[in-house]
């Protein structure tokens, strides 16, 4: 397989629910579960960027590794750009962005996203899963993804639109979207040199970007549907859900 480089954006400061990354599931910091998860891919080096010492820390000190980066950073893209810089690796032609409150997101899709990518040199991809609570679909806190074609195991469709609101209206091709790219390395740096687009800021979806700048995201079915970290209520219930299965 090509060289891959799973890079995990992570800092402090979220609005919804500070201090999030350190927060403790089974007696493990979410942080450190997100990178447990990228390790278990086995498909290369894990690397958590932030902005915060305390993570860090957190990160080493649960036998990860992790780098600082600036504070100034609008998104997790730019962030595991500069981490990149910053590493200095040369032939790595993929790079995996997990975000750092995945901490119960399937290693298996993963590697099936990457199998995906490299099958087919594309420049950008994503997971996405089926929706089975129609209450989702008007859930501003769960991005969609509206694909060219249904979604399979077999196949892997065109990103058309990202939305918060319900786009089932318009196209049967609906699923929840998972917030994970795999980039063809020249294509993050190509990515992060765009402008914002006013689509991107009106919408809050960076992954929007790409969209309006012809670059294409293409989607795996995920098999699984994790619960990601935004607030107090989705930590608790993840927590429970964790630690029972434990």
């Amino acid at each position: 397989m090509s060289k891959v480089l799973i890079l995990i954006p992570s800092r402090m400061s979220a609005k919804r629910l500070p201090n999030k990354p350190l927060l403790k599931i089974n007696n493990l910091s979410i942080i450190s579960h997100v990178v447990k998860r990228g390790k278990e891919t086995g498909l290369g080096d894990v690397i958590v960027c932030t902005e915060d010492n305390e993570i860090l820390v957190e990160v080493e000190k649960n036998g990860g590794k992790a780098i600082l980066t600036g504070n100034h950073h609008k998104n997790g893209t730019e962030r595991i750009y500069e981490g990149l810089q910053k590493l200095k690796l040369k032939d790595n032609k993929f790079i995996i962005l997990l975000q750092g409150d995945e901490p119960a997101i399937n290693p298996n899709d993963i590697k099936n996203l990457y199998r995906f990518m490299i099958n087919h040199n594309y420049d950008i991809g994503t997971l996405a899963s089926e929706i089975k609570d129609h209450s989702i679909f008007n859930n501003q806190n769960v991005v969609k993804v509206e694909t060219d074609k249904k979604l399979t195991k077999n196949n892997f469709p065109i990103a058309l639109n990202f939305s918060r609101d319900n786009l089932s209206k318009n196209n049967p091709n609906i699923y929840h979207h998972i917030g994970i790219y795999c980039y063809k390395t020249s294509i993050l740096e190509k990515f992060v040199g765009l402008e914002e687009t006013n689509n991107e800021k009106i919408n809050r979806l960076e992954q929007l970007r790409a969209i309006d700048n012809k670059i294409n995201i293409n989607v795996a079915l995920a098999d699984n549907t994790p619960i990601g970290i935004d607030s107090e209520e989705d930590y608790l219930a993840l927590k429970k859900i964790m630690e029972y299965k434990s």
